[in-house]
């Protein structure tokens, strides 16, 4: 049987210990294609087939030569829309629970808590 290559598919380098070279604008795409799709690094890594440092590592560099430092793509330092849902727990009443980027999840059930998590939410987006 002989293997075809076709004209839009590219034949990726690799280096002397077997690592795969991407080329510099299917990284790019590979970015904006993540920034787009509001999953979490670990899952988009997941789907594409790259490692997870590896991504990491694109974002770092990325973020660094457009001057946000470790903020989040496009510059924000604040969390911008929550996923908040309120849920009827059977044993301790409604709670709140929000969802935060990256998959981390947070619920609040009483005045107590809802203080304690903007005290959080604030700390979290100075951290930029």
């Amino acid at each position: 049987m002989t293997d075809m290559i076709k004209a839009d598919e590219t034949v990726l380098k690799t280096d002397r210990r077997g690592r795969v070279q991407t080329p510099a604008g299917r990284r790019e795409q590979l970015l904006d294609e993540f920034e787009r799709s509001g999953l979490s690094g670990v899952k988009f890594a997941e789907l594409t087939g790259v490692k997870y440092q590896t991504l990491a590592t694109w974002l770092k560099k990325r973020r660094k030569a457009r001057g946000q430092g470790a903020c989040r793509a496009g510059g924000s330092k604040s969390f911008g829309l929550l996923e908040a849902v309120v849920e009827a727990n059977r044993s301790d009443g409604l709670a709140l629970i929000l969802e935060l980027p990256g998959g981390a999840k947070m619920q609040i059930q009483d005045v107590h808590q809802a203080a304690l998590a903007g005290t959080l939410l604030r700390t979290l987006g100075k951290s930029c």
